[in-house]
């Protein structure tokens, strides 16, 4: 007898601490199920103002590529270019002008200038800086190739 009261007991304890402890899990899946739904609304949030940023940021690069192409065509035309327009030959890679700037008197070359034009704040690639140093250190030959 007293061995099946206390399967009663127990069988009453598991039962009425089963359904408190199913109504906790219930609850703690909600919890965690809510979490995750969250967390996604928020990233996706965050991803949004991530593409709006970036979008933002290419056109205004864009616009910088853009304007610098333009500069680079109209410079020989501006005042205080170094070389007469008559006289520089548009390269574009890995400098933007050859200038064979020619005496008026003679009509010979007496200067070549190697031009790379720059607007605003943008430097000059690493392509561009070898081909400065280059220049520089006078490793410039001239070669005739004959077919």
């Amino acid at each position: 007898m007293e061995q099946t009261n206390i399967l009663k007991n127990i069988a009453s304890f598991t039962s009425s601490h089963g359904i408190i402890f199913l109504m906790a899990l219930g609850m703690l899946i909600l919890l965690c199920t809510l979490c995750v739904l969250l967390g996604r609304q928020f990233g996706r949030i965050e991803m949004s103002r991530n593409i709006k940023k970036e979008r933002q940021d290419a056109v205004k690069r864009s616009k910088a590529v853009v304007a610098g192409q333009v500069y680079e065509q109209i410079a020989p035309l501006l005042p205080d270019f170094p070389c007469n327009t008559k006289d520089i030959q548009f390269i574009g890679k890995p400098i933007d002008y050859i200038g064979f700037c020619t005496n008026d008197k003679t009509g010979l070359v007496d200067e070549i200038l190697f031009i790379e034009i720059k607007s605003g704040e943008s430097n000059l690639s690493v392509r561009e800086q070898s081909v400065k140093e280059v220049i520089q250190k006078r490793k410039v030959r001239y070669v005739e190739y004959r077919i």
